[in-house]
């Protein structure tokens, strides 16, 4: 189950419907290709088991006004034997760990790619502070997402208390924006829902959008500026170079990818 606290679980409950460094905006879209790591610093165990090793959390507080939720400040972490994806590590990550020893707890260098992004307004109460006003929810290198699978994602909060370096490592069709509606080389007009998530006007419901692209709708009529940004960036290339250049990072297939 990934993000076991403040994860999927929480998100099921509570809600409806080159390289960057994206934490400084916190912007984030499905098809991001992220690199994620966090320093590797002490802390106490607290409990052993045959696939977990639990550890009193170094980053977030337990939240007193939380009526809910009362979380006991520690987070187990799956040891390799529980073929169980966790961003976070212990060092060392075997049984040879025991109540009240001392590890290192972090996240190594880790390519992910986002599913989905999710917005909580007031910020989401999960027993913990800082409390997060958003969940970036993330699949590993190799997965393409399964709606069969409830738990295949993993969920961070971008800026909460967790001192999580996120790095935009490549964004498909970064020169366009959700909701941007533009005419391809054959005429044809696309509304753009996500760098995959492609709906054409006409009657034709399959394919993709032949480049070079021309801008013709964000947030209603262009700017100039707009519409020369979008007909240079397409200008060479194509939507097949861009999906294989993702799937190269990803080593994954985007679920709404149309054939």
């Amino acid at each position: 189950m990934g993000g076991l606290f403040g994860g999927r679980m929480l998100i099921r409950r509570f809600v409806s419907g080159g390289m960057q460094n994206a934490s400084m905006n916190h912007d984030y879209r499905p098809g991001d290709v992220l690199l994620l790591e966090c320093p590797f610093i002490e802390a106490t165990v607290t409990r052993v088991t045959r696939s977990y090793v639990s550890v009193r959390w170094p980053w977030l507080q337990v939240d007193p006004q939380a009526e809910n939720f009362r979380w006991n400040g520690q987070r187990p972490i799956p040891m390799p034997a529980a073929r169980e994806w966790e961003i976070f590590r212990t060092e060392p990550a075997d049984t040879a760990l025991k109540p009240g020893d001392t590890c290192l707890v972090g996240i190594p260098s880790t390519v992910v790619h986002v599913q989905a992004v999710h917005h909580f307004d007031p910020p989401l109460v999960n027993g913990m502070l800082p409390r997060p006003a958003s969940y970036v929810e993330v699949l590993r290198q190799g997965d393409t997402h399964d709606p069969d699978l409830e738990d295949q994602g993993y969920t961070i909060d971008p800026v909460g208390g967790e001192p999580i370096r996120i790095d935009l490592f490549f964004r498909p069709y970064a020169f366009l924006e959700l909701g941007d509606e533009v005419a391809d080389r054959n005429g044809r007009a696309w509304r753009s829902d996500a760098a995959w998530d492609w709906h054409p006007f006409d009657s034709e419901r399959s394919g993709t959008p032949a480049w070079p692209l021309t801008l013709l709708s964000r947030r209603g009529e262009p700017t100039l500026k707009e519409a020369v940004a979008v007909a240079q960036a397409t200008a060479a290339g194509s939507h097949a170079d861009e999906l294989e250049r993702w799937s190269g990072l990803t080593l994954a297939q985007p679920a709404t990818h149309q054939q």
